[in-house]
């Protein structure tokens, strides 16, 4: 379609705009919900999210007739590459209205990422592992939860048409947290509190970043070898930090000690999706008193859990499920108790066993499937 206008983002004004793409792309779904304009300007804005720091990063967005119609980005990642080879470049952030706009955008990142050398294209990592990650292809009668990506059920056969295949899916589970763990999990459960030697503590918000240098070294090793993992930088460790800090609670953040070494955390948070779902993206005064007050009013809702890791040498073993159980009960009783009624975890590699099968045991149903495709640049 000739008519559709490619347009290089290069101020903030553009960056409103590839932010705005969404209110057209799911004007008619009623799951959609738009995300804070202040919160995606601190992802996109090199100045505010350290990612930039090793990443060369273009984003573009379409039009039509003046009607924003579609955006994505091409990104090189050099801790990417370091990790998963030269050459690899990624996509991310991929909307479109139609087939064609769509086809487009994924041409003029194809075409930068073949311009700087890159031979292989995969994503959508919007921007990376640690933000949203793949685009829904099962899944869509739910709204997402908060750093969770969303997507139209075409855009699976959109990229499949232009070329790209699955390169992995991840899974999102659901959980009614209101119920008791099943018997079978609070027997496991058990193993862990009558073994001497393991211990669990809520995080000691005191001393946070001695906290948080814990739970990242325990990140880092448990994730190091997962497919797509690319490992945190010390100022995307403090970015995160002063990101998550206000949402994070002792009473939902917790970390298991093996003979007084930490061994196993877990971080939830407040689905934030849920509390800014009618303020569509906007945060004036009014506004901004009102998701304080949600968020800050001492009582819980929906939850997620974004973040959770057993070091290597527990993991595929029961005392290992065990603490991720006792982790996950604990929390969850104290936000029940506090009028929680939903839980999110994810999201989990489909070929993770270990995690999906704990996940499976204490009553999580898979209920959002996402995926990430790779291409050849030729």
């Amino acid at each position: 379609m000739n008519d559709v206008n490619i347009r290089l983002v290069n101020n903030k004004a553009d960056l409103k705009d590839f932010v705005n793409v969404t209110r057209e792309v799911y004007k008619d779904d009623p799951n959609w919900i738009q995300p804070l304009m202040p919160e995606r300007m601190d992802v996109l804005q090199a100045h505010k999210n350290p990612y930039f720091d090793h990443a060369e990063v273009a984003m573009w967005v379409a039009e039509r007739s003046g009607k924003l119609v579609g955006r994505i980005s091409a990104q090189i990642d050099q801790l990417a590459q370091e990790k998963w080879g030269p050459n690899l470049g990624h996509f991310g952030f991929f909307e479109a209205c139609d087939e064609q706009t769509g086809s487009i955008l994924l041409d003029t990142a194809k075409a930068w990422l073949k311009e700087r050398g890159m031979v292989r294209m995969q994503g959508p990592w919007s921007l990376n592992p640690a933000e949203e990650v793949g685009t829904l292809i099962d899944g869509f009668d739910t709204p997402p939860c908060f750093m969770m990506p969303h997507g139209r059920p075409e855009y699976d056969s959109w990229l499949k048409a232009f070329g790209l295949g699955k390169a992995k899916d991840m899974y999102a589970y659901e959980l009614d947290i209101t119920p008791p763990l099943p018997e079978r999990a609070q027997r496991i459960v058990g193993m862990a509190k009558k073994n001497a030697k393991v211990t669990m503590r809520p995080v000691n918000m005191k001393k946070f970043d001695e906290e948080l240098a814990i739970i990242m070294d325990i990140y880092n090793e448990a994730w190091g070898e997962n497919w797509g993992y690319v490992p945190f930088t010390e100022k995307e460790i403090k970015h995160g930090a002063e990101a998550l800090k206000p949402v994070v609670k002792p009473y939902r953040t917790y970390i298991c000690e093996y003979d007084g070494e930490p061994v196993a955390f877990m971080l939830t948070i407040p689905d934030v999706n849920h509390k800014i779902r009618d303020l569509d993206g906007k945060l004036g005064p009014i506004k901004a008193i009102k998701l304080l007050w949600r968020m800050f009013n001492g009582r819980e809702d929906r939850c997620r859990v974004p973040l959770m890791g057993v070091r290597k040498r527990f993991q595929k073993k029961p005392l290992g499920a065990a603490m991720s159980m006792w982790m996950i009960d604990v929390s969850k009783q104290n936000v029940v108790n506090r009028g929680a009624y939903f839980g999110e975890l994810g999201w989990i590699l489909e070929d993770n066993d270990g995690m999906n099968s704990i996940l499976q045991e204490i009553g999580c149903k898979i209920y959002k499937t996402y995926r990430v495709y790779e291409t050849n640049i030729e």
